[in-house]
């Protein structure tokens, strides 16, 4: 049987009968069912899932050709024809209440399983395979299926013409409810089209009042900002190159000379080295602080301020620096000095302490383990060449002993200028460095400017480190003279007592400060700890390294 045959609603359904009993055109009449029970079971499974199927498109289309609007809902009656039936109903009023009964009656009376077809879990097959079992028995080898297809074709037809029934009773309220609902959509769409163009132009007006003038505000913000910055930036410019000329003017009044007094008519004014220490560390203060937000930031970017750096900072700064070191190299107070030479030179030295004092390196350095690096340096390098010096000279003396009492009084000229010096560095209190301001706090400990030196040479007198600094220096250079012997040796050995003695003056005298010197106030002066015998173990130890050395 074909399709042409069994056209319409029913046409997929018996085609599909016809391919599950003889095979169809392709099998000539020899597939199907009739080629084996267990073949017959499959192919009859699949053409009754077929025909189910086709009917369901059928019924679909048969709905869709009705009216355009109805094809969604009557989709609904075909997954769910008691929920379609009830929308309907619902659907139509007055009169139609009546045919509603009648549906309502119809689908009791029907014998179909709507609800094994609307089951979710329903499953072409499994119901074919159900029927053809519930109609025959498996063991029979001819399999009855006529019965099976029967019901199956009965059914199709029965939801066929109670879907023609329902759609054709429920056409005008369905299209009467489709017509509301569309012009209720073109009544909603107008009034939100009102509302959009509304907020539309809502938004224009927001755009030209707000976020225009924002725009322009924020332009404003941008150009005052900068300007700001510019000015800023120009403020510190000015007080650098500021600055910078008052350094040249102040360095200028500093003048070039070797020692004391005046050149070309004009006295040295070594005060001024204090005034450039102090200029120095304003640009200090200013050039260091590059951070963001901090007065030299952006500093380095300007070719004025690196030029002022080159060409006039850095050469002034060296400048003052070897000039400080140059004072303190020349120190010397003696007891030949008048007064005023003395009250000169220690104006002088103090100027050169505070100086090399405040230009010392403060960056990365922790308030309470800062220390004048330059000033130290130059200090030891003072006590240094005095001890160099020293010991230099006294051991040629011991070599050839009638120039030893100018070489004692010399040295102990040089430990008088050394008592001198520490007496100008225990007067002199430590100046307030603007760049670590949390070092102000540790000045109970170091309110002087001796104290970082005594610290630093881990001594509690520079005569003491002087003398024994000397002593274990000469042991040596006296061992090599009686080691080589000879007339130098044997006359050292015999003078050994006088040497000795000798000695103990020089130390004794060296000890004692210069008349013209005052020692610091509420301080007991050297001479009262030389008569109290304050400077026993020094004598001792200068006469051991000499007079120990040289044996029997």
């Amino acid at each position: 049987m074909s399709n042409q045959q069994n056209g319409g609603l029913l046409g997929g359904l018996v085609g599909g009968v016809d391919n599950i009993l003889t095979g169809g055109e392709k099998a000539k009449g020899q597939g199907g069912l009739l080629g084996g029970v267990g073949g017959a079971v499959g192919n009859t499974t699949e053409g009754l899932g077929k025909g189910l199927n086709s009917t369901t498109k059928g019924v679909g289309n048969a709905v869709g050709q009705t009216t355009e609007g109805v094809g969604s809902t009557v989709g609904g009656v075909t997954s769910s024809v008691g929920n379609t039936v009830g929308g309907v109903t619902g659907a139509g009023t007055g009169g139609a209440s009546k045919r509603n009964d009648d549906a309502n009656e119809d689908e009791d009376a029907s014998y179909v399983d709507y609800e094994a077809f609307l089951d979710p879990s329903f499953s072409p097959s499994s119901f074919a395979n159900s029927l053809v079992l519930a109609t025959n028995n498996p063991n029979d080898a001819p399999l009855d299926l006529s019965t099976p297809l029967s019901k199956v074709l009965f059914d199709a037809q029965e939801i066929d013409s109670h879907i023609d029934l329902l759609t054709t009773r429920s056409a005008i309220p369905l299209l009467t409810y489709t017509k509301e609902q569309t012009e209720a959509s073109g009544r909603i769409i107008s009034e939100i089209d009102n509302q959009v163009k509304s907020l539309n132009e809502s938004y224009k007006q927001l755009e030209k009042e707000v976020i225009q003038k924002h725009a322009e505000a924020d332009e404003v913000r941008q150009v005052a900002a900068r300007l700001w910055e510019t000015l800023k930036l120009g403020r510190s410019v000015g007080r650098c190159l500021q600055l910078g000329r008052q350094l040249e003017v102040q360095h200028a009044e500093i003048t070039t000379t070797s020692g004391p007094g005046s050149v070309g008519g004009r006295k040295e004014d070594h005060r001024a080295l204090v005034r450039c220490a102090h200029t120095l560390l304003s640009l200090r203060e200013i050039l260091d602080k590059r951070a963001p937000g901090e007065e030299g930031h952006g500093l380095d970017r300007i070719n004025a301020i690196r030029s002022l750096q080159d060409g006039i900072i850095g050469p002034i700064e060296k400048s003052i620096r070897s000039t400080s070191e140059q004072i303190i190299r020349e120190f010397n107070i003696g007891t030949a000095s008048t007064f005023a030479q003395s009250e000169e030179a220690k104006a002088r030295t103090i100027s050169a302490v505070i100086t090399l004092y405040l230009i010392s390196p403060a960056v990365s350095a922790k308030p309470d383990k800062w220390a004048p690096q330059l000033l130290l340096q130059a200090l030891e390098v003072y006590l240094r060449n005095a001890l160099q010096s020293s010991i230099a000279s006294l051991a040629r003396s011991l070599a050839t002993l009638p120039s030893l009492d100018r070489t004692l009084a010399e040295v102990s000229a040089r430990c008088q200028s050394i008592i001198a010096l520490e007496i100008i560095l225990s007067t002199t209190k430590a100046p307030a460095h603007p760049l670590i301001p949390a070092a102000q706090k540790h000045v109970s400990d170091k309110s002087n400017l001796l104290q970082p030196l005594l610290a630093y040479l881990e001594t509690g007198s520079l005569a003491s480190y002087f003398w024994r600094t000397m002593a274990s220096s000469l042991a040596i250079r006296v061992q090599e003279i009686v080691n080589r012997g000879g007339v130098s040796a044997r006359t050292l050995k015999t003078n050994r007592n006088n040497v000795g003695e000798a000695i103990r003056e020089c130390v004794i005298r060296g000890s004692q400060p210069p008349s013209t010197m005052t020692a610091a106030k509420g301080k007991a002066p050297k001479a009262d700890m030389e008569k109290s015998g304050g400077w026993d173990r020094e004598v001792a130890v200068m006469i051991g390294s000499v007079i120990g050395n040289l044996g029997r």
